[in-house]
């Protein structure tokens, strides 16, 4: 979100240089920048220890590949706990084992996402309104079923790299 007018009083903003930040959205009246905001959002490579990962079909994402579960962290949420509560909402299974693996800066979207392999016990899924359908594939085809390049692509080639040991 790009401010251009103050969200405290809602006077237009003034540019004005804030030291190395260069010019900088400025409320005069309230003496305060207004940095530029982006979505903070995990996304997370749900896997087994059978070198299998969850990809789901969800249309209103992509309706020619699939994606990893993602989803928009809530206030007051760490990005540990927005993993475990969208893996569990989307596709129903508990995360038994989680790490932290990069951050993907998504500005067509004004998004962060915090990208994390997400290790769960294989099991059926229980899918919500919002997942079209999910399976389990192996790590030798999911880059495949994927968008290349996209931000779930370059998580899950991650993944796949550091389990066969080349990261």
């Amino acid at each position: 979100m790009r401010f251009t007018y103050c969200p405290h009083c809602g006077n237009k903003l003034i540019r004005k240089e804030i030291g190395d930040e260069g010019m900088i959205p400025y409320c005069a009246d309230c003496e305060v920048p207004l940095w530029d905001l982006f979505t903070t959002c995990i996304i997370a490579a749900v896997v087994n220890k059978e070198n299998e990962i969850a990809l789901l079909r969800q249309n209103y994402v992509s309706a020619t590949s699939y994606v990893c579960v993602a989803g928009v962290m809530k206030p007051g949420e760490s990005a540990e706990d927005t993993v475990i509560r969208e893996v569990k909402e989307e596709i129903g299974l508990d995360v038994e084992a989680l790490e932290y693996i990069k951050s993907y800066p998504y500005e067509k979207k004004e998004m962060l996402m915090l990208g994390f392999k997400a290790v769960v016990e294989k099991s059926e899924f229980m899918i919500s309104g919002e997942v079209d359908s999910v399976e389990w594939v192996s790590y030798e085809h999911a880059l495949e079923k994927l968008r290349e390049g996209s931000i779930a692509w370059q998580l899950v080639k991650a993944v796949i790299t550091d389990a066969k040991g080349e990261g």
